[in-house]
């Protein structure tokens, strides 16, 4: 093939989409001829590494938009230093089918035993089983409900927290909330019901959560 019909053909492959090929073709073609690859393996080798990029792209933009804090996995957390948490049952949660049925989760426990962790952790494995994850501290949360409390409701629609499938609450109970912020949080959570799913970390029990939120047991 010449050069100038090899610069054709990445042209052709740019325009329509396929830019891993296109960068790099030339490497490609000296691979498929090394390999003596046959027609059909040389073509499925091209839609292989394709997707494998297109994949590597859209797993780094989820997790660049989602704000988890880095280097949380599960491939890194030490289950040994916190016995009481059964593995298997986090390596379930990790296959993402309560985000399919829109379930819920809640991590209870003090400050330090990797709450937060396993948390994220179960974004990134939710990211790469093509969710679309949103991470917040409560705080953070907050001050984004009470911008959104006086803007009009299309723009609240828009927001990402609306349309992920799975939103992540971080450090509910370190502070209280007042009563307008108990009520927009339960708003907010009221909006997600049965249509995403919701992971919370907190520090305080149940019984607890009256005082969190302004002394409304009802909340």
């Amino acid at each position: 093939m010449s050069a100038l019909s090899l610069d054709s053909t990445k042209r052709k492959l740019e325009k329509i989409g396929l830019r891993h090929t296109a960068d790099n073709l030339s490497s490609l073609l000296e691979e498929a001829v090394k390999e003596d690859m046959g027609l059909h393996a040389f073509l499925d080798s091209l839609i292989t590494q394709e997707m494998e990029r297109r994949e590597e792209e859209r797993i780094g933009m989820y997790l660049k938009l989602s704000s988890l804090p880095p280097g949380k996995t599960l491939e890194n957390f030490d289950f040994s230093f916190q016995p009481s948490i059964s593995k298997r049952k986090i390596e379930t949660l990790a296959t993402c089918e309560y985000i399919r049925r829109c379930e819920n989760i809640f991590f209870l426990g003090p400050p330090g035993v990797g709450k937060t962790h396993l948390a994220a952790a179960l974004g990134v494995k939710a990211i790469q089983c093509g969710c679309r994850v949103l991470f917040r501290r409560l705080d953070d949360l907050m001050h984004m409900l009470k911008e959104d409390a006086e803007s009009p409701v299309i723009r609240h629609r828009r927001r990402r927290y609306y349309r992920s499938s799975l939103v992540i609450i971080d450090e509910v109970g370190f502070d209280p909330l007042s009563a307008k912020e108990a009520n927009l949080f339960f708003r907010f959570i009221s909006t997600l019901y049965e249509k995403s799913s919701i992971i919370i970390t907190t520090n305080k029990a149940f019984r607890d959560w009256p005082d969190v939120f302004a002394g409304d047991e009802v909340i």
